[in-house]
C-alpha cells in the first residue's frame, strides 16, 4: 500500500463511499457521496469496486503529495486539476509518482470534484461506511485535515483511460428535478401543487451536504401538526416560510415540517454541483419511472467494461 499526504484541504475534503446505510434509526445521518455520477465515474476509471471511497473536495484549492506511486482519477467540476504544475484534464486517469504534487485550482462550474485511487482509499469504517460527516463530530469521521495521510488500496498500475465525452455533464446546464409526490403531498392544495411546479426558484447561499434552501414565490403551507417522522434523501420540506428545502446526505434524522415530496436520488446529485443564484424549476414524477432509471443507471456501471486500447464497452 501507498499514501498521499494532504497539505491543503481547501475549504472542506471529506472521504465519502455510498454512506451509513440502514442507521438512521441509531439518530445518525446516512452521509455518503452527494453526486453518485461523478463518484461512479471516477471509480469506473480504475476498475475500483462500486462503492469505493473517493476523496470529496469542495470547491477545489485542494493540495496533496504522493508519497508512492499512485493510479488516480479525478471526476466532478470544472477545475484544473496540475500535477508538478503542469496542467491535466479531468474525467480521466493519472499516475503519481512519490514526490509528485496533485492541485487543484478554484472550480469554474460546478462545486464539487471526486479523487479516486486503485483500489479506492482505505481508512476506519463505522456502520460499513468510511463517510465523513462534519456536522456530525464523530471522532476520526469529520473531515480531512491539513497533514492527513490518505492510504490507497493499490499502487499504480492502471492505463490512461478517459470518460466518453458524452457523459461529462455540464452543470450550467438548466436544471429540472424531479419530484415524486410522497409524504404530506395530499395536504398542500391544488394552487400550491401548481405553484411549486410553474414558479422559477434560485439556490440560495444556505446550502451545505445537509441540504438546500432555495429561494422563490412562497408556497401556501398546510395548517396541519405533525409527529416527527424519518427523513429520505431528496424530501422537500416547506416550513412556514413557504420556502422549500431539498434535504440531502446530511440530512436531520427526523422531521416536522410538511414535505411535497421527495427529489429523484440521480437529480440530488446534480442539485449538489449547483451553486447560490442557480435558478431550478421542480416537476412531479411518477415513482416507476424514477426507479426504472436509477436500475438503468447502476446496471450500466455494473455491466460496462473496459478494453485493452481504453474503450468502454457493454459485457
Amino acid at each position: 500500500m501507498t499514501t498521499l499526504r494532504v497539505t491543503k484541504p481547501g475549504l472542506r475534503a471529506t472521504l465519502q463511499d455510498e454512506g451509513r446505510q440502514h442507521s438512521q434509526h441509531l439518530g445518525l445521518a446516512p452521509g455518503g457521496v452527494a453526486d453518485l455520477h461523478a463518484w461512479h465515474w471516477a471509480n469506473k476509471l480504475l476498475d475500483n469496486p462500486p462503492h469505493g471511497a473517493c476523496v470529496e473536495v469542495l470547491l477545489g484549492q485542494f493540495e496533496a503529495i504522493a508519497e508512492g506511486s499512485l493510479s488516480i482519477a479525478v471526476t466532478g467540476a470544472s477545475t484544473q486539476a496540475c500535477i508538478n504544475g503542469e496542467a491535466v484534464g479531468n474525467w480521466q486517469t493519472h499516475h503519481l509518482s512519490k514526490g509528485d504534487r496533485l492541485t487543484l485550482t478554484e472550480t469554474k462550474s460546478g462545486l464539487i470534484n471526486y479523487i479516486a485511487v486503485s483500489g479506492g482509499w482505505q481508512g476506519d469504517t463505522f456502520c460499513n461506511s468510511r463517510s465523513m460527516t462534519p456536522r456530525e463530530g464523530l471522532a476520526g469521521f469529520t473531515v480531512i485535515g491539513e497533514d492527513t495521510t490518505l492510504t490507497a488500496a493499490r499502487e499504480a498500475g492502471h492505463p490512461k483511460r478517459f470518460v466518453p465525452a458524452h457523459f461529462i455533464p455540464d452543470y450550467t446546464s438548466p436544471l429540472v428535478l424531479r419530484v415524486v409526490p410522497s409524504y404530506q403531498y395530499h395536504c398542500f392544495d391544488n394552487a400550491a401543487k401548481a405553484a411549486f411546479t410553474q414558479q422559477l426558484y434560485a439556490v440560495s447561499d444556505r446550502i451545505d451536504r445537509m441540504g438546500y434552501r432555495l429561494s422563490g414565490p412562497a408556497l401556501d403551507v398546510p395548517n396541519i401538526q405533525l409527529l416527527s417522522e424519518g427523513i429520505a434523501l431528496g424530501a422537500v420540506q416547506v416550513p412556514a416560510d413557504g420556502q422549500p428545502i431539498v434535504l440531502l446526505n446530511d440530512r436531520q434524522t427526523i422531521g416536522g415540517y410538511p414535505k411535497i415530496g421527495t427529489v429523484a436520488a440521480l437529480d440530488c446529485s446534480k442539485l449538489s454541483q449547483r451553486g447560490p443564484g442557480t435558478d431550478v424549476r421542480f416537476a412531479f414524477a411518477d415513482l416507476a419511472d424514477i426507479q426504472g432509471e436509477r436500475m438503468i443507471f447502476e446496471a450500466f456501471f455494473a455491466q460496462t467494461g473496459w478494453t485493452d486500447d481504453g474503450k468502454l464497452i457493454w459485457r
